[in-house]
């Protein structure tokens, strides 16, 4: 950071920078291979506008709101605070989760960009800067069409970096971040694709926080994806049994929409699991 200049000034300056959408859209190329169905294979390439982006239930929006307008708040008072800039990008990139267009969803993930990347420029060893770049990245690649291939490697560098610093962050969020770049982005030569990688981390964020559904979630989903019915039915049986213990963990409002989106994907994997395992 520049003498003179706090993390006020450099979230004004990483807000006009230029460059952010085209880093944004590798993301936006992952969901468009991934969006219509997470079991399902890939159908042929649509504009962004005829994709179904999955997001969650619309009742929960007002807390996500809440949540925006406390952290804008302490990040005005607390305008040098790591802490409070990241934060303020993390409840951007919640609230965008329930973005109703794409002019909305942009606005919101550009104000997390801007803040998580003044962060990364000014504390570049704290791993939430990096994470939740990345998230608030993803956001905005929703509103993006294929333009993003060339920027694979930095996603994966950001997303390494956090890992190597907090393994644990957001319950393993960075590996299975990993895992899902590299089930769903496009192999060799295009892309850094890769079925062994994905497997790996995506493993790794379980060993990692083996108390986190959403974790469990992912590994049952990629295992139907890639029909394979051993590790299917192993992990369906790990799953069943972790769900009465998870939702006493995680409990309360705070994972009130967590709960809504766990539950409607479990119940969609256990008729797909069944409909496969009984062929």
């Amino acid at each position: 950071m520049e003498p003179g200049e706090n993390m006020a000034m450099l979230y004004s300056k990483a807000t006009k920078a230029s460059g952010w959408g085209r880093l944004a859209s590798l993301v936006g190329l992952l969901a468009l291979l991934n969006a219509p169905a997470r079991l399902c294979a890939a159908p042929p390439p649509k504009k962004p506008a005829d994709i179904p982006m999955p997001t969650l239930s619309a009742q929960f929006a007002d807390s996500a709101q809440v949540k925006l307008i406390d952290a804008r708040k302490r990040f005005q008072t607390e305008t040098n605070s790591i802490p409070a800039a990241w934060a303020l990008g993390e409840a951007c990139f919640w609230r965008a989760e329930f973005a109703t267009n794409a002019t909305e969803r942009t606005q919101l993930a550009n104000e997390g960009i801007a803040v998580c990347r003044a962060v990364t420029l000014r504390s570049p060893t704290v791993p939430e800067g990096h994470y939740y770049l990345a998230m608030n990245l993803g956001q905005l690649a929703r509103t993006k069409w294929f333009e993003a291939l060339g920027l694979v490697k930095d996603l994966e560098m950001s997303l390494n970096l956090a890992s190597g610093m907090q393994p644990r962050l957001d319950h393993a969020g960075p590996d299975r971040c990993l895992g899902l770049l590299y089930r769903d982005a496009p192999g060799w030569p295009l892309s850094v694709g890769s079925k062994s990688k994905a497997r790996q981390h995506l493993l790794k964020c379980v060993a990692l926080a083996p108390e986190f559904p959403e974790n469990h979630l992912v590994l049952v989903e990629t295992w139907l994806q890639w029909r394979e019915k051993k590790t299917l039915q192993r992990d369906l049986d790990v799953l069943a049994q972790l769900l009465p213990k998870a939702r006493a963990q995680f409990s309360g409002e705070a994972w009130a929409a967590h709960w809504d989106d766990w539950d409607r994907r479990w119940q969609f994997i256990q008729v797909e699991a069944a409909k496969f395992l009984r062929k």
